[in-house]
């Protein structure tokens, strides 16, 4: 664990700041727009139906890897805590909104809004309870084999914590939208493969980003091989 002071102080807590800013606005964005589905045709051979909620989430596990990597344990189950916050949040603004009447001229009256919003209650209780588990059982795999490689093999960690993870929450969540009929159980199998699959290639695909970030972050603070950043 490396102390910084000053300048290079100063500079980890903005970056950080910036990280869990596009970590919390991904996690709520995806809890809002996830009744939109779309069809996904990977290199032409596949065929799967996605929610656009799936778009924004990845992103959430690539930076607490990468929070994980820099800034440790920790810091990354902060950023979690900050994210359920934000998402509670935003589910109380949804809440006091929908009930507000519309006026007539109105031009989202609250039949349409309702529709739109209506399941994001059931939805964000659903994505939090699945986030919770994916989220943290990523934070603790990804530094068990870090602490088993002794700092090496970054896009091993970075894989095997996400694709596991990201397994756990996409059954969560669907095993909650389909107990409570926001989903069909007919679509049950469908959307587990599809979503699994989806997130597997994205974890694949950001490994790179990965590395590049973490590689910034070794460079910019003179970090050695598995070190951390210790910052308040």
């Amino acid at each position: 664990m490396k102390t910084l002071t000053g300048r290079d102080l100063r500079r980890a807590n903005r970056i950080y700041l910036v990280l869990a800013a596009l970590f919390i606005c991904s996690l709520v964005v995806s809890n809002l727009i996830f009744q939109k589905f779309f069809y996904w045709n990977p290199f032409g051979r596949f065929n799967f139906e996605l929610s656009v909620g799936l778009l924004p989430y990845p992103v959430t596990f690539l930076v607490t890897d990468l929070v994980s990597e820099i800034y440790g344990k920790r810091k990354a189950k902060e950023l979690v805590l900050a994210g359920i916050f934000a998402s509670i949040f935003s589910l109380i603004i949804i809440f006091i909104a929908d009930a507000a009447p519309a006026v007539k001229d109105s031009p989202i009256q609250d039949v349409v809004f309702t529709k739109v919003f209506g399941a994001t209650t059931i939805a964000v209780i659903a994505s939090m309870t699945a986030y919770l588990c994916a989220q943290f059982v990523d934070i603790q795999l990804y530094h068990f084999w870090k602490r088993l490689t002794k700092g090496r093999m970054l896009w091993l960690r970075n894989n095997l914590s996400t694709v596991f993870s990201q397994f756990v929450d996409t059954l969560a969540v669907l095993l909650l939208l389909c107990s409570t009929e926001i989903i069909s159980w007919d679509n049950f199998i469908p959307f587990l493969i599809s979503g699994v699959l989806f997130k597997m290639l994205v974890a694949l695909f950001d490994t790179p980003l990965l590395y590049l970030g973490v590689g910034i972050f070794k460079r910019m603070f003179k970090l050695k091989m598995g070190e951390e950043i210790k910052v308040d």
